[in-house]
């Protein structure tokens, strides 16, 4: 067994979606391992990760759609307003999703469905310097 560790560091242009799937494949591939187990982690409690649909963007905004009604920004309920009116809702959006997500390794490849894709979603409104730690381990 073997273990490898990666940042990936992800600039957000403000709330959204940004697919990560594309850069994990790669880093995959390139350390080598045949199979194994994947960890991502986000370092952040104001942003998350998620395994989505990666076929039709309308799955992403409507999702948006979701938790913007779920958890509108300014709700008087929230007093933690440090950095705004999207602040705690940014953090209980993070709360109900995932900081971290495990992918299992196959073949050299990650083990996704086919219409699966790795994201993580920023919950802020303004531009955010995101780090994902990855952790492989395998052979």
């Amino acid at each position: 067994m073997r273990q490898w560790m990666h940042e990936f560091i992800v600039a957000t242009r403000g709330r959204g979606f940004y697919e990560l799937t594309r850069d994990v494949a790669a880093w995959v591939g390139d350390i080598g391992v045949r199979q194994g187990l994947l960890t991502l982690h986000i370092q952040h409690t104001s942003a998350s990760l998620l395994i989505q649909e990666n076929a039709d963007p309308e799955v992403r905004r409507d999702l948006e759609r979701f938790f913007a009604r779920l958890v509108p920004d300014g709700d008087p309920l929230f007093r933690h307003t440090v950095e705004g009116p999207d602040d705690m809702p940014a953090h209980v959006r993070s709360a109900l999703t995932a900081v971290n997500l495990s992918i299992p390794v196959r073949d050299g490849a990650l083990a996704l469905g086919t219409w699966q894709g790795i994201y993580l979603w920023e919950h802020r409104h303004e531009p955010h310097r995101r780090s994902v730690l990855a952790h492989c381990i395998g052979e």
